[in-house]
C-alpha cells in the first residue's frame, strides 16, 4: 500500500528542487548511474514500450563532442557537470516488445505504422525522461535539463547508422547555489487544470 511522501521528501523532489546551472566539482559514479537508470526503467510506459535510450556523456572525451553542439551558455554547463545525458527516442523500440510486454505477443503490430511508432516513443521516452529527473533528485543528484542544442547534429555525432533520435539532454551532478535564479511564477490551479 502506497503512503504519502513527507515534507522532506516533498520538497526534494519538487518544492525546492531547482534546474542548475552551475556544478560542484564533485563526480557521479558508474554506480550512481546504473542504480539511476535502475530506478527510471520502473516507470511506467504505454505497452510498457520504454523507448527512451540514455547516452551518460561522462568522459572529456564525450563532452568535447557534445560540447559544439549546444547552445552558447549551455556549453559551460555540459563541460561542467559530471554527467549530461542524452535522452533519445528509440524509433525501432516495438523490436523489444516480444520482451517487455510478453502477455500479448501481438503488440509488436500496434506501431507498425510509423507515425503511430513515433508520437508513442516521443510520448513515452519524454515520460522516461522526467522519470529521470526525479530519480536522480530521490537519489540526492541535482539536475540540469536543456533542450538548446542541435538535434540533427547530435544524432549525426552520437546516433549515426541508428534509429535513435535526441529528444532533450540533461546535466546530472552537485549543483551550486550560484548561479540560480529567483524561482519562476507558476500557473494557479484554474488557470491551468479542471476537475470535470
Amino acid at each position: 500500500m502506497s503512503i504519502s511522501l513527507n515534507d522532506q521528501a516533498l520538497d526534494q523532489l519538487f518544492r525546492e528542487a531547482r534546474s542548475i546551472n552551475v556544478w560542484e566539482d564533485k563526480p557521479v559514479s558508474d554506480e550512481q548511474i546504473q542504480a539511476l537508470y535502475d530506478l527510471v526503467k520502473m516507470g511506467p510506459t504505454s505497452a510498457n514500450c520504454c523507448p527512451a535510450r540514455f547516452h551518460f556523456v561522462k568522459s572529456d572525451a564525450a563532452k568535447a563532442r557534445l560540447k559544439p553542439l549546444v547552445m552558447e551558455g549551455n556549453d559551460t554547463k555540459v563541460m561542467q557537470a559530471p554527467v549530461t545525458v542524452i535522452i533519445a527516442n528509440d524509433m525501432d523500440f516495438a523490436e523489444k516488445l516480444p520482451q517487455l510486454f510478453p502477455h500479448n505477443l501481438d503488440a509488436k503490430s500496434w506501431f507498425a505504422d510509423p507515425a503511430v511508432a513515433e508520437e508513442t516513443a516521443m510520448r513515452n521516452a519524454t515520460l522516461q525522461g522526467g522519470y529521470l529527473i526525479m530519480a536522480a533528485r530521490s537519489l540526492g543528484l541535482d539536475c540540469g535539463p536543456m533542450s538548446g542544442f542541435d538535434k540533427d547534429a547530435v544524432d549525426a555525432e552520437f546516433f549515426a547508422g541508428t534509429n535513435l533520435k535526441s529528444n532533450f539532454i540533461c546535466s546530472i551532478g552537485y549543483g551550486s547555489s550560484e548561479g540560480i535564479f529567483d524561482r519562476s511564477p507558476r500557473l494557479a490551479f484554474d488557470d491551468a487544470a479542471k476537475i470535470l
